[in-house]
């Protein structure tokens, strides 16, 4: 389960590193103290059940995903379908986001989860055919295999835009930086409006572990996995790792929200015609 572990510590890392390029680096542990001392606030006629579930499944699909994601050579659940399960988590995620929102009984919760399914439905079809990609390439579904076929040559060099697609769904599956739509200042914070307490911390962590196993999950993918001179493979991932959420949590403080239908806009007649295009180069030179 050590790559759960390590899930756990790249998300910490984000959250300081988010409040460090915001000028106030231990504000979301204080942040985090203040809300576990919080009392839940529950509206009124709201599905507290429904809430609970879509506010604890988040954190759990982001560890579930890193249970494929190998650290270094080797993974906690060695499967041959590895693409395809971390990103069946990914529509767990979806589901989570929206019965967080729809069960606040808020019209501002509701905005915020089907803002989140719009997103979800721009930006999936290029993140799958970026992972298809680099799948393609390495002739095999399983994560460990796709890192261990990149020797000499990481597939980021060579098929630059689908590492740059994976990386702008990645900041949109964590709905993060210019993809913060659903919890938005203009909805009210949207789905987090109506959440307080540990039920907004858990909520928050599980955004901040999506976003950690996304930056994991790009080493194997693109970066040539745990290869690397002089220090073990499973450091190297690690590096590697904190590399991509570096970037990933500096895009917050520095790229504008894109407007919805802006956002969508291009996923539809820029990511997907370039996804396409750059799988059909892949499979040309592999076959």
């Amino acid at each position: 389960m050590a790559e759960v572990l390590a899930l756990g510590v790249l998300a910490l890392a984000a959250a300081s590193l988010d409040g460090a390029f915001a000028g106030r680096p231990a504000e979301p542990f204080r942040e985090a103290a203040r809300l576990l001392a919080s009392q839940r606030r529950v509206p009124a006629r709201s599905d507290v059940p429904l809430t609970r579930i879509g506010v604890i499944s988040l954190p759990v699909a982001a560890a579930l995903a890193a249970l494929v994601v190998p650290l270094g050579g080797s993974a906690a659940v060695g499967t041959s379908v590895g693409v395809v399960w971390f990103n069946a988590m990914e529509v767990v995620a979806w589901a989570s986001v929206w019965l967080a929102g729809w069960g606040v009984n808020s019209a501002f919760g509701l905005v915020g989860g089907y803002r989140f399914l719009a997103q979800g439905l721009a930006y999936e079809l290029p993140h799958m055919f970026a992972l298809i990609t680099a799948a393609l390439a390495a002739h095999s579904l399983d994560l460990r295999v796709i890192g261990g076929a990149q020797d000499g040559l990481w597939f980021a060099v060579w098929m630059p835009v689908a590492f740059a697609i994976y990386l702008v769904s990645a900041s949109a599956m964590a709905f993060w930086g210019p993809f913060d739509h659903p919890t938005a200042g203009d909805a009210a914070g949207g789905v987090l409006a109506e959440l307080s307490g540990p039920d907004r911390l858990v909520f928050l962590a599980g955004r901040y572990g999506l976003l950690a196993v996304a930056a994991a999950a790009a080493v194997p993918l693109f970066l040539g996995g745990g290869a690397g001179p002089l220090l073990p493979a499973w450091l190297w991932s690690l590096l590697k790792a904190c590399a991509v959420l570096a970037l990933l949590v500096w895009t917050r403080r520095h790229l504008p929200v894109l407007r919805m239908d802006r956002a969508m806009t291009a996923a539809w007649t820029v990511l997907i015609p370039a996804a396409v295009l750059q799988m059909l180069v892949v499979a040309i030179v592999v076959v």
